[in-house]
This record gives C-alpha cells, sequence and structure tokens, in this order.
C-alpha cells in the first residue's frame, strides 16, 4: 500500500538515548531533535510531537527514605499534575495535594522523576521561548468540543507545536507538518502483554504517516533507549512484512495468537486471603473440566484440541480501587467448547459468600493489564 497521491514515506531517524546521555546530554530532547525543532520554527512549518505519557511526572519520590507517592486506593504510583499542583491516579481518579515534606520521613528532598506530557511542555517554553504549543491529552480534552477545537485551531496555524499521547498518532492531515519526534518510543514495548511489540510498531508506524504528506517533506525522529528493538527498526523502514515475520516468530515459540485463543478470567474481591483461596479453586475446578473433555494438554504436545491453564496469579496491576485483583489465562487451539468449560468450572461460584467475588470473562483480550 502507498500514500494518497504517491507521495514518499517521510525518512526515519532513531536516536539512542543512552549515547545522547554518555555524551553529555541530559536534555529530554536529543540534539537532532532539538534542531529539528529549530529548523521548523525558523522555516514557519508545525510539529507533531508524541509521548504517550500524560501528566507532568510519573512519580514522586523522596531521595531521602525512598517513599513513593501511591494511590491508597490501587497499586500504582500517582502522576504529578503541574498545572493543579496535584497527585492524581489515572485508574480510580483519586487525587491529593503534592507533598512539600515528605509524610514517612519529613525530609524536604521531594523529587519528580519521570516525563509527561505536561513536562514536555515546559521544557518546550524554556528552550524555544514564545512557541506556539497544543497539548493534547485526556486532561485538556474532556470538555465537549475540545478535541475539535484543538485540532482547528492547530489546522489553522496558530501553534507550532502539536503534542500529546496516542491520540494525535493518526487521522490527522496537516500540509505544513514537516516533523514528527516520538520522545520516549519505549513507553509502550516493556508493558507486560504480549502484543507489547505489535502496538509499539503500530504507533511508530501511524504517527510517522504524519509527517510530510502534502507539498513540503517530512522527517521523524524517533528517541529510544532499546533502538534495536525489531519494533523500532522495522518502523524505521516502515517494512510491515519484516515486523510480521518477526513477531510471528515470536508467537509461535510462546504460543500466544494467532497461534492460539485466548481467554483471561479476573477474580477481584476486597479481601486477599478469599481471592487467593478461591482463585486456586476456580482453577483446579476448570483443570478438572477440561480433564474429563480429554482436551487438558500443553499447547506444544501432538494433541488435535489442546487446552492449558496460567495462573491462577496477581494480576500486572494487582489492586484497583480497593478490590485486589487475580487472573487466569487459558490458551487453547482446536475445537474446544470453551464456554461449556468455564460454565461449569464457575457453577459453584454462584452461591454462598464465595460469590461475592467478582469474576470477568475475556474473550481474546485486547488488554492483558
Amino acid at each position: 500500500p502507498g500514500r494518497v497521491g504517491g507521495r514518499p514515506m517521510p525518512p526515519v531517524t532513531v536516536i539512542d538515548m543512552r549515547e545522547e546521555l554518555q555524551e553529555g546530554n541530559r536534555s529530554m530532547f536529543s540534539r537532532r531533535l532539538h534542531a529539528a525543532l529549530g529548523e521548523r520554527l525558523e522555516r514557519g512549518e508545525q510539529s507533531v510531537l508524541l509521548l504517550n505519557r500524560r501528566g507532568h511526572s510519573t512519580f514522586v519520590m523522596c531521595r531521602s527514605c525512598g517513599y513513593t507517592a501511591g494511590c491508597p486506593h490501587c497499586d500504582i504510583s500517582l502522576t504529578y499534575h503541574q498545572k493543579t499542583r496535584m497527585l492524581r491516579c489515572h485508574y480510580c481518579g483519586h487525587a491529593e495535594p503534592s507533598p512539600t515534606v515528605c509524610p514517612s520521613c519529613e525530609s524536604e528532598h521531594i523529587r519528580f522523576f519521570g516525563t509527561g506530557t505536561q513536562r514536555v511542555e515546559e521544557e518546550l517554553a524554556k528552550l524555544f521561548p514564545g512557541i506556539r504549543v497544543i497539548r493534547m491529552d485526556v486532561d485538556t480534552t474532556t470538555e465537549k468540543g475540545s478535541h475539535e477545537k484543538w485540532l482547528k485551531l492547530f489546522g489553522e496555524r496558530q501553534a507550532d507545536v502539536l503534542l500529546g499521547t496516542q491520540m494525535v498518532a493518526k487521522g490527522l492531515d496537516f500540509p505544513y507538518v514537516t516533523l514528527v519526534g516520538v520522545i520516549a518510543a519505549d513507553s509502550s514495548l516493556h508493558l507486560p502483554d504480549f502484543r507489547a511489540a505489535e502496538k509499539t510498531f503500530q504507533l511508530l508506524t501511524q504517527v510517522a504517516g504524519r509527517a510530510g504528506r502534502h507539498h513540503l517533506e517530512g522527517e521523524v525522529v524517533v528517541q529510544s533507549y532499546t533502538p534495536d528493538h525489531y519494533s523500532v527498526r522495522t518502523a524505521q523502514r516502515h517494512d510491515f512484512e519484516a515486523f510480521a515475520a518477526e513477531e510471528l516468530k515470536h508467537r509461535r515459540f510462546m504460543g500466544y495468537p494467532p497461534f492460539c485463543r485466548l481467554v483471561l478470567v479476573t477474580l477481584s474481591h476486597e479481601q486477599l486471603p478469599l481471592l487467593a483461596a478461591t482463585g486456586e479453586q476456580f482453577a483446579e475446578a476448570l483443570r478438572e473440566q477440561a480433564e474429563r473433555a480429554g482436551v487438558l494438554a500443553p499447547l506444544e504436545s501432538a494433541r488435535e484440541r489442546a487446552l492449558e491453564i496460567l495462573g491462577p496469579v496477581a494480576s500486572p496491576i494487582p489492586r484497583l480501587k480497593d478490590r485486589y485483583r487475580f487472573q487466569c489465562m487459558i490458551k487453547y487451539r482446536g475445537g474446544v467448547d470453551v464456554a461449556a468449560l468455564l460454565r461449569a468450572a464457575l457453577a459453584p461460584f454462584t452461591e454462598g459468600s464465595q460469590g461475592k467475588v467478582l469474576f470477568s470473562i475475556d474473550v481474546d483480550p485486547q488488554v492483558i493489564m
């Protein structure tokens, strides 16, 4: 497939941020991206910057004792938002004022770590005085019509830079956008999800397509701490076939779709001991049902129909909104009636006190968090 009008895809430069640091550059912008932004400002052209992480700093820590501000309702760190000077949980919505002293040891050495879109906006204003930036993330697009308002302003060239999360990565067509910068290509690469490489390749490919769509030539600068990963390298070459071949090799070896199907069963409850016990009982009941049906077998076995159960284990985010979370992953292939097996295994848990445990079943899950 080609671009509309036969336009060539823009060249992509991958910057190794480890080398930038070794050579004394401690900025969030590589020297190449900094220079490219300056060039666009001089020529009156526009840029799109992608950072798939909102907020100002991704966590707040005390440098004296190591205390990290966490959500009291979820097992996740709080994100600092500069405009309101609040710490927020992006899962349950909990908010609290940013501390001036450590709640644990009362030290004043509170520091903000990590980079979010607000911090990038702040840094742009320092490096390029007078630069006009439109920031698009969940925090700036909550009001009705705000999404369209920001894009209209950018389309009318009322801003030099469109900075945002993944919502700026696809579907945008602006003739004067000649530079796309990806601040941290690795942000989605190391998530505990077998699709992490695919999602990274997808995002990089989509956002690269925003540059040079009309009469002006485009350029893409991708910053990464893992520049040799195949998802980054194949995205640099716009080579879907090479990415698919490598990714399918990994999926086949690890036994993941499209070489099998998945069902994710997530259990949640306010009491951890009850949840853990129920998880074990459910997994055992499901194994018994699968064995009775003659399908319980490792996927690498020679059987035409095979089903294996992973877990129960704590979910990647083990507590959300005051509920602890465990999960079981079911992997299967062939004509296995998984729905019938699940119905039979779940039957004992719909009565009595164990019925308070919430079961969530996701067939062919897109998110495994």
